[in-house]
């Protein structure tokens, strides 16, 4: 069997317009062997799903500031389900009450990030609970920290 190297997109629903940390999660990921695809900003729920699973994504990591998270989560959550992809977890960050996060959680969303999360902790939680359940899923190989250069500006 051919091994895999984790999939993961990275997305930014709604207007919100800060794609700083999605940015920074997501090169961290990429450093980690996890294959990181990075939607860009303001995009739909439906087209989030529908670009994990035509990438055949593991997982979808979902980064709202702008108070949309109810919202954005449970559309994403819903249309998952709807096209019985339950297979790809859900799991994101931004600025989410208690409260909210609570029943995000109940409803379907397996873990989120708040700030001051240390980006060691969203890459160690990635890499044990996203692509569990496909077989042949494995970290790509991390690029060793010595041999990474310099960002060279905005991740692309």
């Amino acid at each position: 069997m051919r091994q895999l190297p984790l999939r993961v997109v990275v997305a930014k629903p709604g207007l919100d317009g800060h794609d700083r940390g999605a940015k920074v999660v997501a090169r961290a990921l990429r450093d980690a062997g996890v294959e990181v695809i990075y939607t860009g900003l303001h995009q739909t729920p439906a087209q989030i799903v529908a670009t994990a699973i035509q990438e055949d994504a593991d997982g979808i990591g979902l980064s709202v500031l702008s108070g949309a998270h109810m919202t954005a989560f449970t559309e994403v959550v819903k249309l998952i389900q709807l096209e019985e992809a339950t297979n790809i977890i859900v799991f994101g960050g931004g600025i989410i009450p208690d409260d909210d996060a609570a029943n995000l959680l109940e409803g379907g969303v397996a873990a989120l990030f708040t700030p001051g999360t240390s980006m060691a902790t969203v890459v160690d939680w990635v890499t044990n609970h996203v692509g569990g359940r496909r077989t042949g899923r494995v970290l790509a190989q991390p690029v060793p920290h010595s041999a990474q250069a310099a960002p060279a500006g905005p991740l692309q």
